[in-house]
């Protein structure tokens, strides 16, 4: 790939915004960690160097060598890349003495710079730094500024060296993208030809020269990420491909019969295991979140193990990963301290003596679906929710047992169903019934109950790193919880959870 651009990590919560506001532009790009410079930069059209939680003024502050990219590759430095640029080549950062957090405005460009052509003094953009550049180097020129912030932007004399003190990766720097788009396509000269079709064009022959003649076994999951990469693989290899879609007994209400006939309208290879009393047995009695998800892994792993030694000669094992996972195994601390397990990363266990092919890795979540659209997979696949690995395992906190995931099921239906004949669902990231585990007083009828509490969860996202709850209609809410109490018996308490991401997770466990 010629036109790609490096995005060098300090450990900003914002660089995987920048990687995704970059291919935005059509143009392909990697995150690699300031640590991990890769051997090839001079592979690469332009630089990025992100904002960092740090103050350059930490003794274990990030560093690198600049003088690997100055005057070599067109560089943009973004918030402490920008700090880290003036501090390293002679000038003055030094703590700010107003909090420069949140929108300021433009109110100097420096009149002719390309990097902010097409942009004009009152833009409105994102500040979020403790330090400031008090003294430029010498040989470093002004050209933005705010009304607090005298050295916003600034380029090196003669170079295509530029730096921001602020993040044009987020929405709220309303010029942000133009702004991308001058550095790279303008200053960098890179041709943006990152594109569904040209990805696709170029996977599909890299997965023949890659995997050949050989057969591959993949494990479909009825989601976007798994499909996705069996009809890229398909395309590619045909019936060397070899589907496997296990039932865990913690799929949704029909789901593994739904999925099953969806498949088929794809021509994939695809084989339906029923192994729901394995996993059943497996997790009885089990209450701790940890404990089930590595159960369910586990026990996944040796029925695909079972059923990849039925097809002979399989060379290659073929997942879904896609690039955040990729990100967050690798990123500037290492894997970030375990909030809980993640079911696409972490390798195969020793006896799975199989290659590893992932056709997604360097796509996200948005590009996946674009690409599906393009394969010709239709809206309703490519628009459906995430859905956890461990399944209905983690949405019942307790104990798994038959009646639990009935129960859960049914009220999962009905509140699923319902976003969909509201026209809600499209609106929503990822919805799904939780249940609780205690008991509730309630009457129905003339009698008195004491049943089982259900919790309803919808948010809003764009990647699932952060996500807030979604705000329902009320009539929605009334009329779904009046169909959940009177249909599923066992239940007499519907509740709805409002806690955003952070500091909730997504899912309860």
């Amino acid at each position: 790939m010629q036109n790609k651009v490096l995005i060098l990590d300090f450990g900003s919560q914002y660089t995987q915004l920048i990687a995704r506001r970059v291919r935005e532009l059509q143009i392909y790009c990697e995150i690699v960690p300031f640590n991990h410079l890769p051997d090839n930069i001079e592979t690469f059209k332009a630089v990025i160097f992100s904002g960092s939680p740090y103050s350059v003024h930490q003794k274990d502050a990030p560093q690198i060598d600049i003088s690997l990219f100055r005057g070599k590759i067109p560089l943009l430095g973004v918030c402490y890349g920008a700090q880290y640029l003036a501090q390293t080549m002679g000038g003055s950062v030094t703590p700010s003495k107003i909090r420069e957090y949140g929108r300021a405005n433009l109110s100097f460009i420096e009149n002719g710079n390309p990097l902010f052509d097409g942009i004009s003094e009152k833009s409105q953009v994102w500040m979020s730094h403790g330090d400031t550049i008090e003294v430029l180097p010498s040989n470093f020129k002004k050209i933005a500024s705010t009304l607090d912030v005298e050295y916003a932007a600034f380029q090196i004399d003669n170079e295509k060296t530029y730096a921001i003190q602020f993040h044009p990766e987020v929405y709220h720097s309303t010029d942000g993208m133009q702004l991308l788009d001058n550095f790279l396509t303008k200053i960098a000269k890179v041709t943006p030809d990152w594109t569904s079709e040209s990805f696709i064009e170029t996977s599909i022959q890299k997965l023949k020269d890659k995997v050949g003649n050989d057969k591959v076994v993949l494990g479909l999951s009825g989601g976007v990420d798994s499909t996705v990469a069996a009809v890229l693989l398909d395309k590619a290899i045909g019936k060397n491909l070899y589907c496997i879609f296990v039932n865990n007994g913690l799929l949704r209400k029909n789901e593994f019969e739904n999925v099953l006939e969806q498949y088929k309208h794809l021509g994939l290879n695809v084989k339906g295991v029923d192994a729901s009393a394995r996993f059943l047995g497996k997790l009885a009695g089990i209450t701790d979140p940890e404990e089930k998800r590595k159960i369910i892994g586990n026990e996944f792993i040796t029925v695909f193990d079972d059923e990849a030694h039925l097809i002979e000669h399989v060379t290659w094992l073929a997942q879904g990963t896609i690039y955040p996972d990729v990100i967050e195994s690798i990123s500037v601390n290492g894997p970030s301290a375990t909030i809980k397990s993640h079911h696409n990363v972490g390798g195969l266990p020793d006896f799975m003596k199989l290659k590893i092919v992932e056709p997604l890795r360097s796509l996200f979540k948005d590009e996946v679906r674009r690409v599906g659209a393009k394969l010709g997979l239709n809206q309703e696949l490519l628009g459906r929710h995430p859905f956890p690995g461990p399944g209905l395992a983690i949405r019942i906190i307790g104990e798994i047992t038959p009646e639990n995931v009935r129960l859960v099921q049914e009220v999962d239906a009905i509140f699923i169903d319902g976003l969909k004949k509201w026209n809600l669902y499209k609106d929503v990231w990822q919805a799904g019934a939780i249940l609780l585990p205690i008991h509730s007083v309630g009457v129905m009828g003339d009698e008195r109950t004491y049943e089982k509490v259900v919790a309803l969860r919808a948010v809003s996202s764009t990647d699932g790193m952060t996500a807030d709850w979604v705000n329902l209609p009320y009539d929605f809410l009334q009329e779904t919880s009046n169909k959940i109490i009177n249909q599923v018996k066992g239940v007499n308490r519907v509740v709805y959870d409002i806690s955003s991401k952070p500091p909730a997770t997504i899912e309860w466990e």
